[in-house]
């Protein structure tokens, strides 16, 4: 079984700070998704705000196809939380060409904890419950936004981010307590959105602060004669806990490399590049580096 599931923000928006190509076009992505089946990826993930993603796919078509969407962050104004949730899983649907999708995850889970979030969580339901979403869930950026949710809430699937930098999801023990609950995990950014992959002359100056963790990891690359991408992928899959590894990929021929590279699964003994610097490790920070 393919535990790859193909992340299609390139398909809506230009993505990722090692893309170079720009958006996807719908040739490609066409191309993309029908490659994606033929190797038995079975899972997209996608959101309402990656641009006119969810459109896109609608035009191509992707039944059989389980889809993951997520939702954007409730408006602070909303008076009727259930009726704004219907309204953006239907919209959702409509644009995807779907009757139903796999999973519906929060993109602001904290807003679980603010004085809306227990209407919200039971809106989520109340979509599960009419057939709608298959399974409900939460997209983190870090386990300690688990502490007090996993308390409150019982989610189906938690999407969370993972790679040889960032291992919190297993330092924490998140992975293994997700896991003894039944819960589904996703991993993404295997590639910290690229970094990984670039070559250490490309690595743009502002990350120069963690000059040492380059050095070591392409050192060691060279040492064990293997790629980045071969290693990145064969770390992130390496724990059998993890039910979809999402990965975007900026043309057909990246896909078609990621695909390569995610058969090959050799033991490895993997460098110790962890970091807990959120500047590093939370990509939403880079922008103030």
């Amino acid at each position: 079984m393919m535990r790859l599931a193909l992340g299609t923000v390139q398909f809506g928006l230009l993505y990722g700070i090692a893309n170079s190509t720009g958006q996807v076009s719908p040739v490609d992505a066409n191309t993309m998704l029908q490659l994606a089946a033929d190797h038995g990826i079975d899972t997209l993930d996608t959101a309402i705000g990656y641009g006119d993603c969810e459109t896109s796919l609608g035009e191509m078509g992707i039944e059989g196809f389980k889809v993951i969407t997520k939702l954007p962050a409730l408006p602070k104004d909303c008076v009727d939380v259930s009726t704004w949730v219907n309204e953006q899983v239907s919209s959702s649907l409509a644009r995807l060409g779907l009757s139903a999708v796999y999973g519906l995850l929060l993109h602001c889970p904290a807003q679980l904890l603010e004085s809306n979030g227990k209407k919200l969580f039971n809106a989520l339901k109340e979509v599960k419950e009419a057939g709608l979403v298959q399974k409900v869930g939460i997209s983190i950026y870090a386990p300690t936004e688990l502490q007090e949710l996993a308390q409150r809430f019982h989610f189906d699937l938690v999407q969370a981010p993972f790679n040889l930098v960032d291992q919190r999801i297993i330092t924490s023990g998140w992975l293994h307590r997700l896991k003894d609950d039944d819960v589904e995990v996703h991993t993404r950014s295997s590639f910290l959105q690229g970094l990984l992959l670039m070559s250490q002359q490309s690595i743009p100056t502002k990350f120069a602060p963690w000059n040492e963790l380059w050095d070591k990891w392409h050192q060691w690359l060279s040492d064990q004669n293997i790629s980045a991408l071969e290693a990145c992928l064969a770390f992130v899959l390496s724990f059998p806990e993890i039910d979809r590894v999402i990965v975007g990929a900026d043309s057909v021929n990246q896909l078609q490399q990621i695909i390569e590279a995610a058969t090959i699964g050799s033991t490895i003994d993997f460098p110790d590049l962890i970091s807990e610097d959120e500047n590093l490790i939370n990509p939403s920070l880079w922008s103030a580096l």
